[in-house]
């Protein structure tokens, strides 16, 4: 037996150098960055990050009443806002979403998905599209006669491009259409386009500081919305992510902040807020 053995042993050998050459370097596949972002949004903005295979995601968001009014409201308090939105995972890089904002008791389906990932040695950047449709429930036809179904829809698309710069900055571009069938102004053409600019910085393991702002294209000449600017800090603690920020809009969903937006920043007219995300 040991004779076998003996005269096999060359050929194991040459079996086992003719698979190596085949793993060469040219043919492993490079490894994707991770971690770009550590919530689904930068802050307004939804990030390029996505909920794992067959993970959910519960994210509740608040958004108090503007700064600027002080203790008649206890600085914003009072007049609160709330987003309840649910996010799950079909696959490692498709998502679904659901959720309801009591800013014009807006309801909304999403759907967010990977196209490419960025890669060390590769392509420079990760692309995501995201997609929603919504529901203005808080139009009232007493004051709206000719209201119909069809013009309490809105509609989103964005195609969001990050690429994590180093391990601590992490910028992304996000290109947006959106779509009301109802706006407050006639001026405004309802088909209205956008540019989102965001990024993070981390400043410690758990601690980053997030920044992102709308450039709304189309605007109304005299719309008295502005582009919104939001500003605040993540704290991650195992399943949970905590985003704690400053913003001149009130509203959390896309169509809202980037199309109303009204608060000021020079006259101090911003709202405080946060939204917690806890993983299942």
């Amino acid at each position: 037996m040991k004779y076998i053995a003996f005269l096999l042993f060359p050929l194991f050998i040459y079996s086992q150098d003719d698979l190596l050459n085949e793993i060469s370097p040219d043919t492993i596949e490079p490894s994707h960055e991770t971690a770009a972002f550590k919530g689904l949004k930068i802050v307004n903005f939804e990030s390029t990050k996505l909920v794992a295979d067959g993970e959910f995601t519960f994210i509740v968001s608040h958004r108090f009443g503007s700064l600027k009014n002080g203790i008649d409201t206890f600085f914003g308090l009072d007049e609160a806002v709330t987003r309840l939105n649910f996010v799950f995972g079909i696959s490692d890089g498709f998502n679904v979403g659901v959720s309801r904002s009591s800013f014009m008791k807006i309801y909304d389906v999403s759907a967010k998905y990977r196209l490419i990932r960025q890669h060390e040695n590769g392509f420079p950047f990760t692309i995501v599209g995201y997609n929603s449709i919504l529901i203005n429930t808080a139009l009232d036809k007493d004051n709206l006669p000719l209201l119909e179904f069809k013009h309490r829809l809105g509609y989103t698309f964005q195609v969001l491009v990050s690429r994590k710069v180093n391990p601590n900055l992490s910028l992304e571009v996000a290109p947006t259409f959106f779509h009301d069938n109802y706006v407050v102004m006639d001026s405004q053409d309802n088909s209205q386009f956008a540019v989102g600019f965001g990024g993070r910085y981390k400043l410690g393991k758990h601690w980053s500081i997030n920044a992102d702002y709308g450039l709304h294209l189309n605007r109304a000449s005299n719309s008295p919305f502005k582009n919104p600017l939001s500003i605040g800090v993540d704290l991650e603690t195992g399943g949970h992510v905590f985003q704690m920020h400053f913003s001149n809009a009130q509203a959390m969903n896309t169509n809202g902040f980037l199309g109303q937006a009204t608060g000021d920043w020079p006259d101090g007219d911003v709202y405080f807020g946060f939204n917690l995300s806890r993983r299942f």
